[in-house]
């Protein structure tokens, strides 16, 4: 794949910088790089992970890439550089991994040497510490161009007992000229990169609370409120990623992740060959097929004691596959199983209408057919489920991707169909934005709500509707 994988930092000395970055390089490294490696490459350790193998060394760059000599190096001054700003020392020559599959070399060091590609990575880093954040500035976000290359960023925080607020911000970010392909991968970068992260910031806190218990920073600081904050850290503004995570073998480690992704993320979308065109279903089916394929690989390479678990998702895997062809498209086909609920709640689109009210049906079917997110938010699942298979027949099957019933919110980008308990909060920003509505389904005032025409709606007349949107121009439309 060819993309750039980038660890970034906001220093508070010299704002955004580029800590640590992997590139693919597709040719033969330059003459002199092998004469560089340190004594012992023979002896190359080689690393089997997820399937992948490389064989990885240290090499020393030669002069013409711009490495040994400070007036070719497209990067910073050393004077422009803290200890914050700086991952690899000086003399050291970086990190270089081999796939002896595919013969292409992942090379790490903290700026790319390439002029154009140093620029290119040097504006991702400034915007996603900057601009280009998401709400609550630690997140996934989306953003580029043409030009200069479109960027998936994840901001987040480490911890630090010298820092102020107690937290210096970092983000990872991913590089590529091609649009589609990368949103095509946002899951999987996602849950690969959130595992990074999670490693980070564990290891951090752990430092962090041993510093806080030895002698805790908020308390000092209050005794000595109106010295000027940077005297108060006794010059200890800038620490590095590796101090702040007590792991000496951080950028290693780094490297060998980086690699890993950018070599799996290039190999898990392929193409195929289909006979005639293929209708919607076919595509959808397949896609979940894929997931589900994917998940099960993911599973083989864990652990012993979590095998259990991994042969469980692929048992759920076929029967998925055995359900029937409207209801295997929807994920957690066993809970969506006809056999195994009660009598549905709605009966139709005309049946919930009545229920909701003409106006606030209207709002609901406005934005179900916009796209929007839609969120129920009951106490009884099977009313949640049985509203979300009438809403569903609005929209084409590939469209329709379905959480039935989470304890926590879930995106937009992950669901346009929510079900959520009561006592779940959801972010302010999604309340009052226009491109989602939110159904609460409360216990009833008075016995009856509107004239009960079956005797199964008795069920119905205890619950209170109440649709809500920050979008007030969806109540008005006609439908």
């Amino acid at each position: 794949m060819n993309a750039i994988v980038a660890l970034c930092h906001f220093c508070e000395l010299h704002g955004p910088r580029t800590l640590f970055c992997t590139e693919v390089l597709h040719s033969p490294l330059p003459q002199g790089a092998s004469s560089g490696d340190i004594s012992g490459q023979n002896e190359q350790a080689e690393e089997e992970e997820g399937g992948i193998q490389m064989s990885s060394r240290i090499r020393s760059h030669s002069p013409a890439e711009g490495a040994s000599a400070d007036s070719s190096s497209p990067g910073p001054k050393k004077s422009d550089m803290c200890e914050g700003c700086r991952s690899l020392a000086g003399g050291h020559p970086g990190y270089v991994s081999h796939d002896k599959e595919t013969s292409i070399k992942y090379v790490s060091h903290q700026h790319p040497n390439h002029p154009q590609l140093f620029s290119i990575v040097r504006q991702a880093c400034v915007r996603s510490l900057s601009c280009e954040v998401c709400p609550g500035r630690e997140g996934p976000i989306f953003f580029g161009d043409e030009q200069h290359g479109f960027v998936f960023s994840h901001t987040f925080f480490i911890k630090d007992s010298l820092a102020r607020g107690f937290q210096r911000w970092y983000s990872i970010i991913t590089i590529m000229m091609d649009r589609i392909y990368l949103i095509n991968s946002w899951p999987f970068l996602l849950g690969k990169i959130r595992g990074i992260i999670d490693e980070l910031q564990g290891k951090a806190l752990k430092v962090f609370e041993a510093e806080q218990y030895g002698c805790p920073q908020r308390a000092q600081r209050m005794n000595t409120a109106f010295t000027p904050f940077l005297h108060q850290r006794n010059g200890n503004a800038a620490r590095s990623l590796t101090s702040l995570t007590n792991d000496e073998n951080l950028w290693a480690c780094l490297h060998t992740s980086f690699a890993w992704l950018l070599k799996a993320c290039g190999s898990r979308l392929t193409e195929k060959l289909l006979e005639g065109a293929p209708t919607e279903d076919t595509l959808v089916q397949m896609e979940k097929l894929a997931d589900l394929k994917e998940e099960s690989e993911g599973w083989d390479g864990s652990e012993e004691e979590e095998k259990p678990s991994s042969q469980s998702d692929v048992v759920e895997g076929q029967e998925l596959s055995k359900c029937s062809p409207e209801t295997s498209l929807v994920p957690d086909c066993n809970s969506w199983n006809v056999a195994h609920r009660r009598l549905s709640v709605f009966r139709s689109l005309r049946h919930m209408r009545q229920v909701l009210g003409a106006s606030a049906f209207r709002m609901l079917a406005w934005h179900v057919l916009m796209g929007n997110q839609v969120i129920w938010k009951a106490r009884d699942m099977d009313l949640v489920q049985s509203a979300f298979d009438v809403l569903r027949t609005m929209l084409p099957v590939g469209c329709v991707r379905i959480i039935p019933y989470s304890d926590q919110y879930e995106e937009a980008y992950r669901c346009n169909f929510l079900g959520l308990s009561p006592h779940v909060q959801i972010p302010s920003h999604i309340l009052s934005s226009e491109f989602a509505v939110l159904v609460e389904v409360r216990t009833a005032t008075r016995s009856s709500l509107y004239p009960t025409l079956f005797d199964d709606e008795q069920s119905l007349n205890k619950y209170e509707f109440v649709v809500t949107s920050g979008s007030p121009v969806a109540a008005d439309r006609e439908v």
